[in-house]
């Protein structure tokens, strides 16, 4: 059991181990925990993840609830998370791009299976209001999908629990598109997220980007955070900035690529905004040699047209899956 002592090591198991009890609505015990750590390729038996959940107990970051060995995160461990090495961070993060992707089990001919998503938390009194200024933005096609779940305070979407006194809403992520195209055979590379400006309701050229290798929260977050759209006025005029988000595919596999689209649109998503040439730049970004350029509609634009506005949101980019058959159309919201 030699892995248990290396320092650098535990760190990262308990970071792992603190994700998953963070992201649960419910106690979770070892034999669950373990399962949901192999989903991030760390392989430790039963006993050795309740040997760390004993020493986790020990220092304030987990509490036993009940008679068997379920746990929760306590806000001291909340706040180990939130201080944790930002090299754990990107790792996390990275990885989360393709965990969703590989838990993608979307069919587009028959529009059933687990899609990723994106949970932003609306205090209850606003979420009306928000729902208003999202409609438009909807309607305009600057999501990837006009599917959304609601969920009160209580409730969960997917394995996100609704806190206290919000309501939960769930967008498609563009993430969908990685996991369709994996479930085809086709290796899809996920470069960064940005900003990307549009004048007369086409795409221009992005002006802000942020690489996810460099980056410890998801690009969409930070531009959100920091007010860097207009989607809003994209929304009203065609003109602005709206959230994006760049891939490169091999240029072999363009053909089969564009019948995935096709099946794509006949389901209602139009995550894609645009394919380019085969080493050609896409909106004046660079392509690799034998790749083309992929730009895809960030999920979470509704949600920054509401941001815009000055309303409080808490946002959780590319948290979970849920099955698409089950969210609903957000003009029945």
């Amino acid at each position: 059991m030699k892995e248990l002592f290396k320092p650098e090591d535990i760190e990262r198991k308990v970071l792992l181990i603190l994700k998953i009890l963070h992201e649960s609505p419910d106690p979770m015990g070892a034999r669950v925990i373990a399962r949901r750590m192999s989903d991030y390729h760390v392989q430790l038996s039963e006993r050795t993840v309740r040997y760390h959940l004993k020493i986790m107990d020990e220092r304030g970051l987990t509490k036993l609830v009940g008679r068997r060995d379920g746990r929760v995160i306590t806000e001291q461990g909340f706040a180990e998370i939130s201080d944790a090495r930002v090299q754990d961070k990107i790792g996390l993060s990275i990885s989360r791009i393709d965990l969703l992707s590989f838990r993608t089990t979307f069919d587009v001919k028959k529009k059933r299976g687990l899609v990723p998503v994106n949970v932003s938390f609306f205090p209850k009194e606003h979420f009306s209001r928000a729902l208003s200024i999202m409609k438009p933005v909807f309607q305009q096609k600057l999501a990837v999908s006009s599917r959304v779940a609601v969920a009160q305070a209580g409730k969960s979407l997917g394995d996100i629990a609704v806190p206290e006194g919000s309501v939960g809403f769930a967008t498609v992520c563009s993430i969908v598109i990685n996991g369709v195209l994996l479930k085809h055979g086709i290796p899809i590379d996920s470069k960064f997220g940005g900003i990307l400006q549009m004048r007369g309701g086409k795409i221009l050229r992005f002006v802000e980007l942020i690489h996810y290798a460099g980056s410890s929260l998801d690009p969409s977050e930070i531009f959100i955070r920091g007010k860097m759209t207009s989607v809003r006025s994209v929304a009203r005029t065609g003109e602005g900035k709206i959230l994006a988000n760049f891939r490169e595919i091999p240029a072999l596999s363009l053909p089969l690529v564009e019948r995935v689209m096709e099946d794509f649109a006949g389901a209602g998503l139009h995550g894609v905004l645009s394919i380019g040439h085969i080493g050609h730049p896409v909106c004046q970004t660079h392509v690799d040699m034998n790749k083309i350029g992929m730009i895809l509609i960030g999920g979470l634009n509704p949600v920054a047209a509401v941001c815009e506005e000055g309303l409080t949101v808490d946002n959780k980019a590319m948290s979970t899956v849920m099955e698409f058959e089950k969210m609903r159309d957000i003009e029945t919201i």
